[in-house]
C-alpha cells in the first residue's frame, strides 16, 4: 500500500508539475495518506534547479498546507465537537478530558500547532483538534503557516542536494514515523488503563456506599 501511494505521488508530480505538489499538499493538511516525506523531497529532485526555486516550492507548499489545514479546521470545528460529546463516553473521554483539552488549546494551541507542523504524522492531523476546541482562527493561520515552512524548506532541500538519491529521505523518517506510532500507542494504553482504574474505583466505591 505504501509503495502505491509512493508511485502515485511520484506520478502526479511528474505529470502535473507544480500543481501535482499544490494538490498532493492540500490532501496532506486534510487528514488524507499523503506524505510530505515524498512529495517535498521528489518536488527538490524533479521540480528545482537553484535555491530560489527551492523557496518558491516551500512557499506553495505551505500555501497548500494552510489550504488543506483549514479544511480539517472546519471538519473539527463543525463535526468533532458534535462526536465527542455524543460518543466521547464510548471511547472513555469525559466532559472533564474535553474541558482539560479544551483549556490546554487556549492556553498552549500556538505552541501545538507550530511543533506539530514540523512532526511526520502529528502535522497531518493537528488541525483538527484545533477546530474542535475552537483556536482563535487568526492565530491557527499564521501557527500554521510559520510552521509549514521549515518543515517544506528542509525537505525540499535534502531532494535538491540528494538528487537521484531523494527516496533516501523517506527510507530514514519511516523510522521516525514508527518511533511516533509506538508513543501514541502507549500513551493511549497509559490512557486506557488509567480511565478503567478510576471507573472500577467509582464501582466499588458505589458498591461499598450501597451495603
Amino acid at each position: 500500500m505504501i509503495e502505491s501511494i509512493v508511485n502515485f505521488l511520484v506520478w502526479i508530480v511528474k505529470r502535473y508539475s507544480w500543481t501535482g505538489v499544490l494538490i498532493s499538499m492540500v490532501m496532506e493538511s486534510a487528514c488524507l495518506p499523503v506524505p510530505s516525506e515524498v512529495v517535498m523531497p521528489l518536488a527538490g529532485f524533479a521540480l528545482c534547479e537553484n535555491l530560489n526555486c527551492i523557496l518558491y516550492a516551500s512557499i506553495i507548499a505551505s500555501i497548500a498546507n494552510l489550504i488543506g489545514s483549514w479544511i480539517a479546521y472546519t471538519v473539527g470545528y463543525y463535526g468533532g465537537r458534535t462526536i465527542i460529546v455524543k460518543y466521547g463516553k464510548y471511547l472513555l473521554i469525559t466532559k472533564e478530558d474535553y474541558l482539560r483539552a479544551e483549556n490546554f488549546f487556549s492556553k498552549y494551541g500556538g505552541l501545538a500547532i507550530l511543533i506539530g507542523r514540523m512532526l511526520p504524522i502529528a502535522r497531518t492531523v493537528i488541525s483538527l483538534p484545533a477546530g474542535v476546541f475552537s483556536m482563535n482562527p487568526l492565530k491557527f493561520t499564521i501557527y500554521t503557516m510559520v510552521g509549514s515552512i521549515p518543515w517544506n524548506f528542509t525537505l525540499t532541500y535534502l531532494g535538491y542536494y540528494l538528487s537521484e538519491n531523494w527516496h533516501l529521505i523517506v527510507d530514514y523518517l519511516k523510522y521516525l514515523d514508527y518511533l511516533l506510532v509506538v508513543l501514541l500507542v502507549i500513551f493511549i494504553a497509559i490512557f486506557i488503563m488509567k480511565r478503567m482504574g478510576k471507573l472500577s474505583y467509582r464501582k466499588l466505591r458505589l458498591q461499598t456506599s450501597s451495603k
